[in-house]
């Protein structure tokens, strides 16, 4: 029950309530500092475009030698953003990671990665030692990226974000001795094109390295957590109004999906920005139900005649200045000479 102060003032009686103090609740678009600043920073951003975020970076990272992980989240959803995540902490500071509780995400649920994240902004003993990095990858850029004449491939995407990543981390000043990368395709050829950029580094590519190494456990949980606060404040600028965004996790099979996907084709332009419209899934449902479009494709072939080249009129002239020039074709088909004496 709520306590109230009596007052008396001249002969009246005055009820009063107490003042309680509360703190306009303000967040900073611009800083990511907990997981509550997550949400609106990314609301505040363009969802067809790639957006980089990368924490401030802890005094102890730029001056001991430190680990980074590599991981993503995102990649096989029709629907929403792929994104990449980055995570470094000196080479002595693993029990951080340990404390805070980084273990392989898939088996972590999506409220302990929720806490997980925000621990590791909020807490001193983890953000004092614990940096991180994310790029979300526009659902549309990944899809103009793999249908532009010059395909760039989902492997291609995946791997120019994380060596851009890394290369952030660098421009930044961690100071970067190993490299702990969850494979994109086969682990051989992936070390390869990072030693080859990033000599320097010890680098170990693996599969499921977010279930063996800590490191890159807190890079995926930065990512699974980028990527599903990105669907939560997803804002369509088709007009589209999903109550509570309730689109399924963007998974092909599931059924909630599915059922998106068939309720918001345009027939004509297709599908909202959110959907990769390069997946199968999206072309399948777009051949069922949107009309078909032709499109011309330009003229490659060499025409058979294309007319007098301008230059020719610039050739023929002789050493002596005289101006030799082969007879115009129609004046030949029409046996015309020209005449310049009268």
């Amino acid at each position: 029950m709520e306590d109230i102060e009596i007052k008396q003032e001249n002969d009246s009686i005055i009820e009063t309530k107490p003042k309680i103090e509360q703190e306009e609740d303000h967040v900073d678009i611009d800083k990511i500092s907990s997981l509550k600043a997550l949400g609106p920073f990314i609301a505040a951003r363009e969802n067809s475009k790639n957006t980089v975020y990368l924490s401030d970076v802890p005094a102890i990272c730029k001056d001991q030698p430190c680990m980074l992980g590599v991981d993503e989240a995102g990649r096989g959803p029709v629907l929403g953003p792929m994104v990449y995540g980055i995570s470094y902490c000196p080479l002595n500071s693993k029990e951080a990671l340990v404390e805070l509780g980084c273990a392989d995400s898939k088996q972590l649920t999506e409220e302990k990665r929720d806490i997980i994240f925000n621990d590791m902004n909020t807490l001193e003993y983890a953000n004092s030692c614990i940096g991180w990095a994310v790029e979300i990858i526009s659902p549309n850029v990944i899809s103009n990226s793999m249908y532009r004449r010059s395909k760039c491939s989902l492997n291609e995407v995946s791997m120019d974000s994380a060596m851009g990543l890394i290369q952030r981390a660098i421009d930044a000043g961690v100071n970067i001795a190993e490299v702990y990368v969850d494979t994109v395709g086969p682990p051989e050829k992936y070390q390869e094109k990072l030693l080859k950029r990033f000599p320097n580094f010890k680098i170990t590519v693996a599969k499921k390295a977010d279930s063996t190494y800590p490191i890159v456990s807190a890079a995926s949980i930065c990512a699974k957590v980028t990527r599903d606060h990105a669907l939560k404040v997803w804002q369509f600028p088709e007009g589209l109004v999903i109550k509570d965004n309730a689109f399924g996790s963007g998974y092909p099979g599931d059924p909630v999906t599915k059922r998106f996907l068939t309720e918001n084709i345009d027939l004509v332009f297709g599908f909202p920005r959110l959907v990769r419209f390069s997946w199968s899934t999206a072309e399948n449902a777009l051949a069922d139900k949107a009309y078909e479009m032709e499109f011309d494709e330009p003229d490659t072939e060499k025409p058979k005649y294309a007319g007098t080249k301008l230059t020719k009129f610039f050739k023929g002239t002789t050493k002596t200045g005289e101006v030799k020039r082969e007879e115009c074709r129609f004046f030949k088909q029409c046996h015309l000479d020209n005449v310049t004496d009268f």
